[in-house]
């Protein structure tokens, strides 16, 4: 089975419309979205009617939780924090309380599923080097797991350094970000992970990051929101 792993779309309806109609191009059925459906971007109800629609396996991410826990917007940074409190005001109350019953972690098979680090998911702690997935790997009983909220692709190994996945060792698997990457490459990133032959593939692509971008401006965001998604970072 081919599953598309899906997170960090943040509002960006342009650049989720181009990820799923890569996924259906492809013939993948199965779709795991990681969290943050929302924050950042113009388009919070447009993007969680899609994923709704697109998927039944939906995670909750830490911008996710904020709209409806209102104390953990004093842990963003001022212009996260503008997104969340206008986003919180943008919402459907259905949306809402869709957003109230995510989990914050998903198995499925031989494979894990969290927006964050599988060591205490909600806390919503970072992997970035390799000592920080070393620190999880027992976290997790499967041979992956899927990962994103850093919004910077890339593969950790329990046992050496890795380009690609491979039966006989265990790994953390960041796929990247949908709506606002942050590795210097505007274009979408997500990832493909095949069960049964254990490969994986990150897919990149162009989207309409220029309409994406001035949404952001007309909604009144800030305008360093809008500039980001131009760069990537």
């Amino acid at each position: 089975m081919r599953i598309a792993i899906i997170s960090d779309i943040h509002s960006n309806f342009e650049a989720l419309t181009r990820t799923l109609e890569i996924i259906d191009s492809k013939n993948i059925r199965e779709i795991v979205c990681l969290g943050d459906i929302i924050g950042y971007g113009a388009n919070p109800n447009e993007c969680l009617s899609l994923i709704r629609k697109s998927t039944q396996h939906v995670l909750l991410g830490n911008h996710d939780e904020a709209v409806f826990h209102s104390a953990m917007v004093y842990n963003f940074n001022r212009h996260a924090r503008s997104a969340v409190l206008w986003t919180s005001k943008q919402l459907t109350n259905d949306g809402m309380d869709f957003l109230r019953t995510l989990p914050v972690k998903l198995e499925l098979g031989d494979t894990f599923f969290t927006h964050a680090s599988p060591h205490s998911p909600q806390e919503w702690n970072y992997i970035l080097t390799t000592d920080d997935a070393e620190a999880n790997m027992s976290h997790f009983s499967q041979s992956i797991c899927f990962v994103g909220h850093s919004h910077i692709p890339g593969i950790f190994c329990d046992k050496k350094e890795v380009s690609h996945v491979e039966r006989g060792s265990k790994f953390i698997v960041n796929v990247g970000s949908v709506g606002q990457p942050r590795d210097h490459d505007n274009r979408l990133s997500f990832g493909i992970f095949d069960t049964e032959s254990f490969t994986y593939e990150n897919i990149r692509s162009e989207y309409d990051v220029k309409k994406a971008s001035e949404k952001i401006l007309h909604a009144g965001l800030p305008p360093s929101l809008a500039e980001r998604i131009l760069v990537g970072n």
